[in-house]
């Protein structure tokens, strides 16, 4: 299952820009963009890394990596910060989501994507309308459904802000880890290991 997991994060960046569209066009917008950013995936002249650098180009207009990061640390942590510490936190967040896909990208293998619809959802409180876009990522034997979850930024338009990889969201587990984390070290200490882990990467 574990590995399972990070052949469907690659369809996590999948991606390119939805800057600015509305919704009625997301469904035939996205499913161009899935189809090109796996055309990358498959280049065979360029190196993985390469590979992940050319579709970050691409990801930075879809992704809400801020909210990503607020929703992954939760509110407590984020408020006991220090700005410095806020400023540098998001920074590093981005960074390690980046370099996880960057990772995934070499056990691509002859997976398909495929866009099976569009669903609007809504908060159970405040009734503010979410777009849930249902994908399958189809090899030869078996069949695993990714679902991007999307808001309407009031400056963005619509942008990812969680993704469900075969009932598991990324961003839950990222909070659940980091909540973790939070036991046992300092918001410091726990910054500045992922800084460190960004920082072997390279």
């Amino acid at each position: 299952m574990k590995n399972i997991l990070k052949v469907l994060l690659i369809g996590l960046f999948s991606i390119s820009s939805l800057f600015a569209l509305q919704k009625d066009e997301l469904k035939t917008v996205m499913s161009k963009k899935i189809d090109d950013s796996i055309f990358i995936i498959k280049k065979e002249n360029i190196t993985n890394k390469q590979k992940g650098q050319e579709i970050v180009q691409i990801i930075d207009e879809v992704f809400d990596f801020r909210k990503m990061a607020l929703i992954s640390l939760g509110k407590k942590a984020w408020i006991s910060a220090t700005k410095e510490q806020r400023t540098r936190y998001l920074k590093a967040f981005e960074i390690s989501i980046k370099n996880s896909y960057i990772d995934k990208l070499g056990l691509y293998t002859d997976q398909k994507v495929k866009i099976i619809d569009l669903e609007s959802i809504f908060t159970q409180t405040s009734k503010i309308e979410r777009i849930k876009l249902i994908t399958e990522l189809i090899s030869q034997t078996e069949t695993y459904k990714i679902n991007y979850l999307f808001y309407k930024s009031k400056t963005r338009d619509w942008v990812i802000y969680d993704i469900n990889l075969a009932g598991t969201s990324v961003i839950t587990t990222t909070r659940k880890q980091y909540a973790g984390l939070l036991k046992q070290k300092s918001l410091e200490e726990m910054i500045t290991e992922i800084e460190a882990k960004n920082k072997a990467h390279d």
